[in-house]
C-alpha cells in the first residue's frame, strides 16, 4: 500500500501539463527530470522496438524478481553506455514548444477563412494519432513497427480503478513489467480437473456427427499431405444468397461443395451446451425486431459464416464493414472460437476422468487430446478496444443467466488497461462515420493477452503457456516473437494453434504488414522445449508436424487486396479446403464524387509487378509532372498511397528544387499546420500528401485545384473523399479543377473498386488513356 499511496501523491503532485505528458508518453517530461526521464523513454524505444527481455515472453513459469533485475540491468545498460545527455536539449525542448505556439498561431489564422475544420488542427487535435515527424536518413520506428504506443501511463493513471495488484516497476528504466496471472495456476490446468457431473457435455461432444471430432480426429495418410504440398489446388464456384460468389478450393479429390442452408436450427449445430442457450440472447441485438422468437438466431450474414466456419474449412470475407456488419461478424467468430475451446476443454477433462480410473495394464496411448501446447486460438485484432469487445462477448456467452454468473479473474484490472476514457477525446472533433467507428474507445495498438477457460470460470492474463485462447495485436505477437538472432524470443505457444482469426486485416496494412508476414512464418512450428507436456496424450497430427494442416483460418478484411490474398493463399494449408468470397463491384467510389470534375486515368506500361515501381516514377517524371510544372497549375496535390514512393518523390522534389511541401504519418503537428498554411495560400505549389496520413486524420485539405493520384488508393472510398475535397474551397474555379490518376494492369482490384468492373475491363483492354467527367449524379 505504501507504493500506491506514494505513486498517487507523485500523481497529485505534477501540473496538468505534466499528467498530460504522463498520458501520452508513459513518463514525466524530460524538462523536469533530464537525466532519469531521457533515459526511461530510450528504455521504452528500445523495449518496443528490440524486444530483449523476458517481460515481454509470456512464460508459463513465473522468473524470480531477482533475475528479472540481474538481465534488466546487464540488457540495458549496456545499450544506455553509450547515450549521454546533450547539451543541445535543452534548446530542442525550447524549439518543440515555440514551433507547437506558432503551430497554433497559423492554425487560429487558418480556421479565421471560414472552415468547418474548427477542431481539425487546433490543440484540439491532439488525439491517439499522433505521431513524431520522420527525419531524413533516420530510421522511422513509428511505422517500423506499428504505430506503437504505450500503455504506461494508461496503467499507471488507471490504478486506482484496477483490481488492487501492483504493476511492480523499475524506476531506472521506466518500463512497466507485463503482468500475467499466476496465482490460479491449479485451478485452470487441464490435467489436474476433471468434467463436473452436472454439466452432462462430455457425451454429447463424443458424437461422431460432432463437427471439431470429425475434423480433430481425422487421421491423414503421408500420401495425403504430400499431395497437398505439391499439387495445385482445385476450385469450383458456388453463389449463396447473403455471401455473394463464393471460390471453393482443396487439394484433396474428396471435395464436396458446401450448400447454404436456409434455415439452421441451434440443436443440429453441435454447440457446447451453455452456448445453446446464451446465443439467441447476446444475439439478439442484430436480429430484426420482425423476427419471431422461433426464427433462427442467426442473421442471414452469420448463418452463411457460421456454416462454413463450423465445417472447419478457411474463410476469406473482403466485405467487412465497421459501420454495418463488423459486429455481426465478431459476434459469429467468438461463437466458433469459444465453441472449439469448451468442446476440446471438455474432451480432455472427460478423459482425465477415464484415465484416473483406468484398469492397471490398459494403453496408455489410448487418450490422445492435446497439442504440444495448450493455446488453441490466436486471435488478431487491431486495437484494444477489438480485445475489450471480444472478451465482453466471451462472458455474455458463458453467462446462461444473471443468477449464474461465471468467475473471471482479473476483470477489474482488463477493464482499466483495455478501457478508455470518454473525456480523453475532444468534442470538436468531426470526422467521417467510418473513422469514429473503426477508432472507437483504446486504440492502442500494442497488446496481448491470454485467456484461460475451464468450465464456468475465466482468467484473463494467464500465461500462454496456460491459456486457451490468445488476443493480440500484430506489433503485440512480434514483439514476443522477436527476430531471428535474438536472445529473448519464444513462439512455442504458437505450435498448437488449430484456428487462427486475423480481423480488420485492411488496417495492418496501414500499421505494418511484415508482423503478420513474420507471425504466420512462425506459427505451427515444432515447438523448441517441452514446457512439460505429457506425450502421452498429445495427438499424432501434432507429433508428425501436421498441425497446419489442420488448422483453421479465418481472415476478413474491408477490401480486397494482393498482399492478403497472398497471405490466404500461401499459408492457408487446411485439408479440408479454403473457401473466398470473390464478388465484383459494380459501380465504384467515382459514383459519390459530389464535384463536377474531369478525371483522366493514364496507363502507365510495366513488364512485371516488381518493375511497376520504378516504372511509375519513371512516368510520372516524364509524361505528368512536366504539364504541372508550370505556375498556372498551382495547388496541386499529390496522393501517394506508398510511403517508400514518397520519400522516392520528396528527394526528387529537392533535388529539382521545385516549389512544395509535404504532409506524411510522422509530421508533427506544427509542420502539419505550416504546410496546410502554405499550400491554401499558394505560397507551395505542390503538396505531397501519404495515404497513411489521410487514414489515421482525416483532414480536409484546403486549396486544392489539381489532384494526381500516384497511385490507386487502398481503400476505395477514399477516392471519393479527396476528390470531394475540392468543395472545401469556395474561391475555386470549377473549370480549372483537374484529376489525374496512374493505373497500370496490375492495378485491376483497385481500379474496379474505384470505377466499377465493366469500365476496368474496357481500360484493361484499352491501351490509351481514359477521360471520365463526374457531374455528381453518377
Amino acid at each position: 500500500m505504501g507504493k500506491r499511496r506514494a505513486g498517487r501523491e507523485l500523481l497529485r503532485s505534477l501540473s496538468k501539463k505534466q499528467k498530460k505528458h504522463l498520458r501520452e508518453f508513459g513518463e514525466e517530461h524530460p524538462f523536469y527530470d533530464k537525466v532519469c526521464c531521457l533515459i526511461g523513454y530510450c528504455c521504452c524505444y528500445l523495449h518496443s522496438c528490440f524486444p530483449f527481455q523476458s517481460e515481454d515472453s509470456d512464460k508459463s513459469s513465473a522468473e524470480s524478481d531477482s533475475e528479472t533485475e540481474v538481465e534488466q540491468v546487464s540488457g540495458y545498460h549496456k545499450l544506455l553506455a553509450t547515450l549521454k545527455t546533450s547539451p543541445e536539449s535543452e534548446s530542442e525542448e525550447e524549439e518543440d514548444e515555440s514551433e507547437s505556439e506558432e503551430a497554433e498561431e497559423s492554425e487560429a489564422e487558418m480556421d479565421s477563412e471560414g472552415s468547418q475544420e474548427t477542431g481539425e488542427a487546433e490543440g484540439g487535435e491532439e488525439d491517439k494519432n499522433d505521431v513524431p515527424e520522420e527525419k531524413e536518413g533516420s530510421l522511422s520506428f513509428p511505422m517500423l513497427f506499428g504505430k506503437c504506443s504505450t500503455d504506461t501511463a494508461e496503467q499507471m493513471l488507471s490504478q486506482e480503478q484496477a483490481d488492487g495488484t501492483d504493476t511492480p516497476c523499475d524506476p531506472h528504466h521506466g518500463v512497466i513489467e507485463e503482468f500475467t496471472d499466476v496465482k490460479h495456476e491449479s485451478e485452470f490446468s487441464l490435467e489436474t480437473n476433471f468434467m463436473e457431473e452436472e454439466s452432462g457435455d462430455c457425451n454429447a461432444d463424443q458424437q461422431d456427427s460432432n463437427p471439431f471430432k470429425q475434423h480433430m480426429d481425422k487421421e491423414l495418410e503421408e500420401k495425403e499431405i504430400e499431395k497437398m504440398s505439391t499439387l495445385p489446388k482445385t476450385s469450383s464456384q458456388s453463389q449463396w444468397p447473403r455471401l455473394g460468389q463464393l471460390i471453393f478450393s482443396s487439394t484433396l479429390e474428396k471435395h464436396k461443395t458446401l450448400k447454404a442452408d436456409k434455415e439452421v436450427d441451434v440443436k443440429q449445430l453441435h454447440l457446447h451446451k451453455p452456448l445453446e442457450s446464451t446465443w439467441p440472447k447476446v444475439n439478439k441485438q442484430f436480429l430484426s425486431s420482425r423476427d419471431k422468437p422461433s426464427d433462427s438466431p442467426f442473421t442471414p450474414l452469420q448463418r452463411e459464416l457460421f456454416c462454413i466456419m463450423n465445417s472447419y474449412r478457411d474463410l476469406f470475407y473482403p466485405e467487412r464493414n465497421a459501420l454495418t456488419n463488423g459486429e455481426e461478424i465478431r459476434h459469429a467468430y467468438c461463437l466458433h472460437a469459444l465453441n472449439h475451446v469448451l468442446k476440446a476443454n471438455a474432451q480432455v477433462l472427460s478423459n482425465n476422468a477415464k484415465r484416473r480410473d483406468r484398469k492397471p495394464g490398459t494403453d496408455p496411448d489410448e487418450h490422445r487430446d492435446q497439442g504440444l501446447t495448450r493455446p488453441k486460438v490466436l486471435m488478431i485484432v487491431p486495437f484494444r478496444e477489438c480485445a475489450l469487445r471480444i472478451v465482453h462477448t466471451f462472458i455474455s456467452l458463458l453467462e446462461v443467466n444473471d443468477k449464474k454468473k461465471i468467475d473471471v479473474s482479473n476483470k477489474k484490472r482488463f477493464k482499466g488497461e483495455f478501457g478508455s476514457d470518454p473525456e480523453e477525446k475532444p468534442p470538436n472533433l468531426k470526422r467521417p462515420e467510418d473513422y469514429e467507428a473503426v477508432f472507437a474507445g483504446n486504440i492502442d495498438d500494442h497488446f496481448r493477452i491470454g485467456v484461460a477457460i475451464l468450465q464456468k470460470s475465466m482468467r484473463l492474463y494467464a500465461p500462454f503457456y496456460s491459456s486457451d485462447i490468445i488476443i493480440a495485436s500484430p506489433l503485440g505477437i512480434r514483439t514476443v516473437i522477436g527476430a531471428e538472432g535474438e536472445k529473448k524470443r519464444d513462439f512455442d505457444f504458437l505450435s498448437s494453434i488449430e484456428i487462427l482469426i486475423i480481423d480488420q486485416a485492411d488496417i495492418y496494412l496501414m500499421q505494418n504488414w511484415e508482423h503478420v508476414l513474420h507471425l504466420m512464418k512462425h506459427i505451427n512450428l515444432l515447438p523448441l522445449e517441452s514446457h512439460g507436456v505429457d506425450f502421452s496424450r498429445v495427438r499424432m497430427l501434432n507429433l508428425s508436424n501436421w498441425s497446419k494442416y489442420y488448422r483453421q483460418t479465418l481472415l476478413f478484411s474491408a477490401l480486397q487486396n494482393p498482399q492478403i490474398n497472398s497471405v490466404f493463399n500461401k499459408y492457408c494449408f487446411n485439408y479440408v479446403g479454403q473457401v473466398a468470397i470473390r464478388n465484383v463491384p459494380l459501380t465504384g467510389s467515382i459514383s459519390h464524387v459530389v464535384v463536377q470534375l474531369p478525371h483522366v486515368f493514364r496507363r502507365l506500361e510495366a513488364e512485371s509487378v516488381t518493375s511497376v515501381i520504378d516504372a511509375r516514377f519513371q512516368f510520372f517524371i516524364d509524361k505528368v509532372l512536366p504539364e504541372y510544372r508550370d505556375a498556372i497549375m498551382s495547388h496541386t496535390l499529390i496522393y501517394v498511397p506508398s510511403y517508400f514512393d514518397y520519400v522516392r518523390l520528396r528527394n526528387y522534389f529537392k533535388k529539382e528544387d521545385l516549389n512544395f511541401t509535404h504532409i506524411c504519418e510522422y509530421s508533427k503537428k506544427a509542420a502539419v499546420c505550416r504546410a496546410r498554411r502554405f499550400f491554401l495560400k499558394g505560397e507551395k505549389q505542390f503538396l505531397l500528401f501519404t495515404e497513411r496520413f489521410h487514414f489515421y486524420k482525416r483532414y480536409t485539405i484546403k486549396g486544392i485545384r489539381n489532384l494526381i493520384f500516384y497511385e490507386l488508393p487502398t481503400y476505395s472510398h477514399f477516392y471519393s473523399e479527396i476528390c470531394n475535397m475540392l468543395k472545401a474551397t469556395d474561391n475555386g474555379v470549377d473549370a480549372t479543377w483537374t484529376c489525374t490518376v496512374l493505373y497500370s494492369k496490375y492495378d485491376a482490384q483497385k481500379l474496379a473498386a474505384v470505377v466499377g468492373i465493366d469500365r476496368t475491363a474496357q481500360m484493361l483492354q484499352s491501351k490509351k488513356n481514359v477521360h471520365l467527367f463526374v457531374t455528381g449524379e453518377n
